[in-house]
């Protein structure tokens, strides 16, 4: 096995240069740091993470629990989480729980025992007692993506309410009448926002949201298909005009159980989304939708725990960053 004085003997140089130019903890002239290299390179060294873990007590490796990763919002988070670590050297360790609570517990146990510097948590259907919990935890700094208030340092994009209130008042403002949503599970606290922010919207101006126009669905593209053919069947008359899907992931199965009964976007029912994943521009009709910075929220709560591991910055209570609404083909003018 190839040592660090291996490397120094093939470059004829002290093994605490070697170390210096791995570690970057003292300059070390170029052509020192040539010669270096390329003795690394010839021997193909690899300095053992494990050795440099116990001498400086840290892994530069961050953990990551998410939900799933085969949501495409997830994935967009997940990508910014990503890169910013990359860029500051660290690497990343993703796990899937499924919201399944003995999943995310035994991969949190897993992470402390792999000895992360730090976890990133992004499961939005966790309870408030389990952010309490993550808040309690001094072994290692925890940042949370849409965390419940006052539990523990949290990113988010500001959809609580006013992402919905948007959505509202824009159809209102183009004379929608019938407006219906589809959502995912009652328990999810970013859905119940949504739509209480649509509610608030339509009270303001006169209406209502009878409990027939909530449909409730799996928060999968096959569960908005299965809402769009529950709304395809109803008489044309008690049919929606407009549907606010509470994610992109809905509104796009919605839009295809919609076309398959012949009904047409946005000339019959008109659809828009929350989220804007990379998909949502790329729908036929392109997909009306609120957007959510989803890689920019990964890569702050990355950068919220490398600035506290890095430099002593203390965890910001909570990040936020504005989602806005994005016009496109899905909603008639």
């Amino acid at each position: 096995m190839v040592t660090i004085k291996d490397v120094a003997r093939r470059a004829n140089v002290s093994f605490t240069t070697v170390s210096h130019v791995i570690n970057n903890t003292r300059p070390v002239s170029a052509e020192a740091a040539s010669r270096v290299n390329a003795a690394i390179a010839d021997l193909a060294y690899y300095p053992s993470d494990v050795a440099r873990a116990l001498q400086s007590k840290r892994t530069r490796t961050i953990g990551m629990i998410v939900t799933t990763t085969s949501n495409p919002f997830f994935g967009e988070v997940i990508r910014g989480v990503e890169k910013a670590s990359f860029d500051q050297g660290y690497t990343l360790v993703i796990c899937n729980t499924d919201d399944v609570a003995q999943h995310l517990v035994a991969y949190m146990r897993m992470l402390f025992a792999k000895r992360v510097d730090a976890v990133v948590v992004m499961t939005t259907n966790a309870s408030p007692e389990f952010f309490r919990r993550l808040g309690q935890i001094k072994r290692v700094p925890v940042v949370a993506i849409d965390a419940p208030a006052n539990t523990v340092p949290s990113v988010f994009s500001d959809d609580s309410l006013r992402g919905g209130e948007q959505v509202g008042h824009y159809l209102l403002d183009r004379g929608f009448e019938r407006i219906a949503i589809v959502s995912g599970p009652e328990s999810h606290p970013r859905m119940r926002e949504r739509q209480k922010g649509l509610e608030m919207a339509l009270r303001a101006r006169g209406h209502d949201l009878p409990p027939q126009s909530v449909v409730r669905t799996a928060l999968t593209m096959d569960g908005g298909l299965a809402a769009g053919r529950e709304l395809a069947a109803r008489p044309k008359g008690e049919r929606p005009d407009a549907v606010f899907a509470l994610s992109d992931v809905l509104a796009i199965g919605l839009m295809h159980g919609l076309h398959e009964a012949g009904i047409a976007i946005p000339g019959d029912v008109s659809v828009i989304g929350y989220d804007d994943i990379e998909m949502a521009a790329h729908t036929f009709p392109p997909l009306t939708t609120v957007r959510q910075p989803a890689a920019e929220i990964g890569a702050a709560a990355a950068r919220a725990v490398i600035e506290f591991l890095d430099t002593g910055a203390p965890l910001p209570r909570s990040v936020m960053l504005e989602s806005h609404l994005v016009l496109r083909g899905s909603v008639r003018g």
